[in-house]
């Protein structure tokens, strides 16, 4: 099996929505394999000698979408490690892309979604998530002026993302102002569909 076997499942949604929780969730009962760019991104500002750690760093504190020939890099790292040294061929990218030179981007150089899951829900509820993480834990893109940002970069950079495969009819959307255990059913029912039985004979035993 190549990387055109691949099945790439972008997640989509507000900072704060959730995105994460989810996916992980997913992975402990699917043979999938869960990305988060923001992780892959923050994992490389700790490498020693890392090329990209500074620009990284000063679009994290500046709230920016960062060049997508950075983050398609080492997105495509990252799942070329999970495939050859586990076999998966599911993944999970969440908070990817968030512009759409991204999106095209990743769609020359790897492949396109074979689906895109939304997360929906209403920008107050994800600012009110995103002030009570932060007093939690010590993210650096979760202050309030940078929270702003990220909000309204969402709005305006990754709805259109969101729109063009919409139109490819690529797009299911799920309800995420709900429980944690209702929308995870939901993103169940979405992959499932979406999938049909490839995603279920990805599932574990017991």
């Amino acid at each position: 099996m190549t990387r055109d076997e691949w099945t790439i499942i972008f997640v989509l949604g507000g900072p704060g929505v959730g995105k994460g929780t989810q996916c992980k969730k997913l992975t402990e009962e699917y043979q999938i394999c869960h990305l988060s760019v923001g992780d892959v991104l923050r994992a490389e500002t700790t490498k020693a000698g890392s090329e990209y750690a500074e620009i990284i760093l000063g679009n994290m504190r500046e709230g920016r979408v960062g060049p997508p020939q950075i983050t398609v890099s080492l997105l495509e790292a990252a799942m070329r490690e999970k495939f050859e040294k586990e076999g998966v061929s599911i993944f999970l990218i969440d908070g990817f892309p968030r512009k759409m030179d991204q999106a095209e981007f990743f769609e020359s150089e790897i492949c396109s979604p074979s689906l895109v899951l939304l997360l929906d829900c209403p920008p107050e509820t994800l600012q009110e998530r995103l002030v009570n993480r932060a007093e939690t834990c010590s993210r650096l893109d979760d202050g309030a002026e940078i929270v702003q940002k990220r909000l309204k970069t969402f709005a305006e950079t990754t709805m259109p993302v969101v729109q063009h495969y919409m139109a490819q009819n690529r797009v299911l959307r799920i309800d995420a102002s709900h429980e944690i255990s209702t929308v995870y059913r939901e993103m169940q029912t979405a992959l499932e569909k979406g999938l049909g039985s490839g995603f279920q004979r990805t599932q574990r035993a017991g």
